[in-house]
């Protein structure tokens, strides 16, 4: 007689449980990477997951970003819950609490409180880099916020990009602009244009996971877990403090077109 074992199905309240680790974070701006597979099964699916992201970091008037990005088309049209980086952000979309930003290429949908997320999203309407640092990803810093990592690792940590472009760190972005479309809810089509990554590296997103041992060493990152996935929250100061000194260190010198690991003299 063959004995299965039963899958365990994740709950709401598991979900929840297991937030608290990242209790403090609560009150503050928290934009989530996610792998749902990592995550595991979850009870009603990723709707469940995301609905307990929502309820938990918009506690104490907190904000949650949800990344919906759209980078893989010239065209960002939102009267579809398209995006190129999951199930999670499509749902995050099509969410009828959320704020969408009008970023053409870099988009997140934004929760909590609806007049501040408004307020938040501001900027990314005329923001013409990937990553602004006057935009979203940029008060990340400013308002002391968190990444947190769901699943995956430093590789699909975006805010890494807005800390280059805070440095104007060489060969990030190009010279020159290109033309992305957004088609608003109502069919109206609006033209921006954006100075874009430069491709001398071809995805230096590869290489982020670099940084994950400096981070630990400064403290950067505080570890849990989400359903049946490991998850880092990463503080946005920190992090942004930790690749400054890199940088300078080497003077600017390029880091991350290749896997070496990065000299311990850089950052001690």
């Amino acid at each position: 007689m063959i004995h299965r074992m039963e899958k365990t199905v994740i709950t709401k309240k598991q979900l929840l449980s297991q937030l608290e680790a990242f209790r403090h974070a609560q009150g503050r701006i928290v934009t989530v990477h996610t792998s749902l597979k990592a995550v595991g099964e979850i009870e009603g699916g990723g709707e469940t997951l995301l609905s307990a992201l929502i309820d938990f970091f918009t506690r104490n008037d907190g904000l949650l970003c949800v990344p919906t990005h759209t980078w893989d088309r010239d065209v960002y049209d939102l009267r579809t819950a398209y995006s190129c980086i999951g199930v999670l952000p499509q749902l995050a979309a099509a969410h009828p609490d959320a704020v969408r930003t009008l970023h053409p290429t870099h988009s997140m949908a934004v929760f909590g409180n609806r007049e501040k997320a408004v307020r938040f999203a501001e900027y990314e309407a005329i923001a013409d880099t990937p990553t602004n640092p006057k935009g979203c990803y940029g008060k990340l810093f400013r308002e002391d916020g968190y990444v947190l990592l769901i699943g995956v690792g430093q590789d699909k940590n975006t805010y890494i990009h807005c800390v280059e472009e805070f440095l104007n760190t060489p060969h990030r972005l190009t010279g020159s602009k290109v033309e992305k479309r957004i088609i608003h809810t109502d069919g109206t089509e609006e033209k921006r244009h954006l100075y874009w990554f430069d491709e001398t590296i071809p995805d230096v997103s590869v290489y982020f996971p670099k940084f994950e041992k400096p981070f630990r060493h400064y403290g950067c990152i505080e570890d849990g877990t989400i359903g049946n996935a490991k998850a880092q929250l990463c503080g946005a100061r920190k992090m942004y403090s930790v690749i400054e000194k890199i940088y300078k260190n080497n003077a600017f010198g390029e880091l991350l077109d290749n896997d070496l690991p990065i000299d311990q003299a850089l950052y001690l």
